[in-house]
């Protein structure tokens, strides 16, 4: 079974190669910390922002791709945790049929943000998340680090919040 849920943080540290997404569950109190890149983490706070680029970058080609062979990105699922790894796939809609796509979870985060496309997490992922975030959140909350910003965010609400230290 799978469990929606929202982003709701990100930790984007400049300095360091170690950028934390976090999602919260819709209808419940669980949430759970993913490492990612300094480029995705970027990728998610532009389209978060809605900054516009000259060129389209690496996600707006592969939204327009889908687009263009007429599909619809429908949801995000984050289906397997394996050695510390997540594994998703996006749904795309392509004529009345569910099509299946491997993707690492912050590219399809990236790509969703901006389409507003509900994300997923199994149950299974979210108990085995649950016993590898105590580290991952012990490095969320070291406190201020040199070059590094927290963006929360309600996504019933425009407005973000953003703290630099």
């Amino acid at each position: 079974m799978a469990v929606r849920m929202e982003l709701s943080r990100i930790f984007i540290r400049e300095l360091s190669d170690m950028q934390i997404i976090e999602l919260s569950e819709v209808e419940g109190e669980r949430t759970f910390p993913i490492v990612i890149g300094l480029p995705e983490a970027f990728a998610i706070e532009r389209r978060l922002k809605g900054t516009e680029v000259v060129r389209p970058q690496t996600h707006d080609l592969l939204a327009s791709v889908i687009r263009g062979l007429g599909g619809r990105l429908t949801s995000i699922e984050i289906h397997e945790l394996s050695e510390g790894t997540f594994y998703a796939n996006l749904h795309v809609d392509q004529n009345g049929n569910d099509v299946v796509i491997d993707s690492r979870p912050s590219d399809a985060i990236a790509l969703g943000v901006a389409e507003k496309v509900p994300i997923y997490v199994a149950e299974n992922v979210l108990t085995q998340a649950a016993v590898e975030a105590g580290s991952a959140n012990a490095a969320a909350d070291e406190g201020p680090e040199f070059g590094s910003s927290a963006i929360e965010f309600d996504e019933g609400e425009d407005d973000e919040e953003e703290d630099t230290w």
